[in-house]
């Protein structure tokens, strides 16, 4: 018998991936940013908003932490406004760790770990951001991670989501899956990029509803959550300890 060929499709910005095969790793880092930008709504604004909330939050000579830095934009930002607070960006692919240290030369408060929050010793923190990455954690590891995100916080402190949310049921889901669609058509994908990305999701990206998230905030421990931004199926909330 001969071997099964892996499907591989180009899911835009000189990507490829296969079915259920999603990766940061490998060529991925390198158009990372042009790519999320154009498949996440509003995908800057949220930096905007995380800055500004940010300044209610963070304190001179603590550390801040972004979990899932990807290639480090988000987290670069957040170290150019705060020069007196160090900041770490953790994520799990290693190539994306390294473009991030790349792009991030001469910011001496700025650092990046090849690691996972299972697994890293965070230091006691008043700021923590989780910027669309949530949702690639398995759904049965989401609670742990929350629940340390809780742990390591200081009373008072802040621990920003954003994530992609699922519709509270199948029609609103069918509209929201609707509208994304023609998103995406909108910033120049094809339908077969926007397809092919779709299949290479399948078991990676698990969103969970808005309610979903906020059962996770409440057993983790958190009483004061809000709702800071929504748009169609992409969703950020203000967790404070």
């Amino acid at each position: 018998m001969g071997t099964i060929k892996e499907r591989v499709a180009t899911v835009g910005d000189d990507i490829e991936a296969g079915d259920g095969a999603w990766t940061f790793g490998g060529n991925t880092p390198k158009t990372f940013n042009d790519h999320v930008r154009k498949s996440v709504p509003y995908y800057l604004d949220g930096h905007d908003l995380t800055l500004a909330l940010s300044n209610y939050f963070v304190q001179p000579g603590s550390v801040g932490y972004e979990v899932g830095s990807s290639t480090g934009a988000l987290t670069r930002k957040l170290a150019e406004r705060y020069p007196r607070t160090d900041w770490v960006g953790l994520d799990v692919a290693k190539e994306m760790v390294d473009e991030a240290r790349r792009s991030s030369t001469g910011h001496d408060n700025l650092t990046f770990a090849h690691a996972s929050a299972a697994e890293f010793d965070f230091e006691p923190t008043d700021f923590i951001v989780s910027y669309y990455t949530m949702q690639f954690i398995r759904p049965r590891e989401r609670q742990q991670f929350v629940d340390r995100i809780y742990n390591a916080l200081n009373w008072g402190g802040a621990f920003i989501v954003f994530e992609k949310v699922r519709a509270p049921d199948a029609r609103f889901q069918d509209m929201m899956s609707g509208i994304y669609v023609d998103y995406k058509l909108e910033q120049g994908y094809s339908a077969s990029e926007i397809l092919g990305k779709t299949k290479s999701l399948k078991g990676v990206l698990e969103p969970f509803s808005t309610q979903g998230n906020l059962d996770l905030f409440k057993r983790a421990g958190f009483v004061d959550v809000m709702s800071i931004f929504k748009y169609v199926c992409f969703e950020g909330f203000l967790c404070v300890k």
